[in-house]
């Protein structure tokens, strides 16, 4: 699979209260899919940032994953932990721009190769646009599809649960200062 896409993210149409709640898009082919998630978090770009990079901290807020070894951070590999499952990944971090974007890849192309991307878009009333997308591909896809779950629910929660612990460290933030 490709680079990720500077602006590789799930269109609304309704403006940003269409957002409020998660948005998902799936797409499926013989040797590729893919899911994406988008919603708007009333919270700063700064605030969604450092829940999406504070892996010790992920678990707290995160109820679609148990545990991250590692630290999330440009280059590094780190260890995802998956709930109620012995399931691990692997991915690499790369693509990192503090406050807007960062890549998770994980696999080997040709056979099998996992891109996820997130991506923080500021608007102007002070909330952040959150997409976050997952391409999977490669020779080996028609027979791991089999195993694999459908992402559509697993993505919503995990776009709930980061707006509603943003949302509340923003809120928290605000009345501190």
């Amino acid at each position: 699979m490709s680079e990720p896409a500077q602006s590789d993210r799930p269109a609304h149409t309704d403006g940003p209260e269409h957002t409020d709640r998660p948005e998902i898009a799936q797409t499926s082919g013989a040797f590729s899919m893919s899911c994406a998630v988008e919603v708007n978090v009333k919270a700063s770009a700064d605030t969604v940032w450092r829940l999406l990079t504070d892996a010790k901290g992920f678990p707290r807020w995160n109820s679609t994953v148990s545990g991250i070894d590692g630290q999330i951070r440009e280059g590094q590999r780190i260890r995802v932990h998956a709930p109620g499952t012995t399931r691990t990944f692997t991915p690499r971090i790369s693509h990192v721009v503090p406050d807007r974007r960062m890549a998770w890849i994980g696999g080997r192309a040709p056979f099998f190769k996992g891109v996820r991307d997130f991506v923080l878009t500021p608007r102007p009333d002070g909330s952040t646009d959150f997409a976050m997308k997952e391409r999977f591909s490669g020779l080996m896809l028609p027979l791991a599809k089999r195993s694999m779950p459908d992402f559509g629910p697993i993505f919503a929660r995990y776009a709930t649960d980061l707006k509603q612990e943003a949302e509340r460290a923003g809120a928290a933030r605000a009345r501190a200062a």
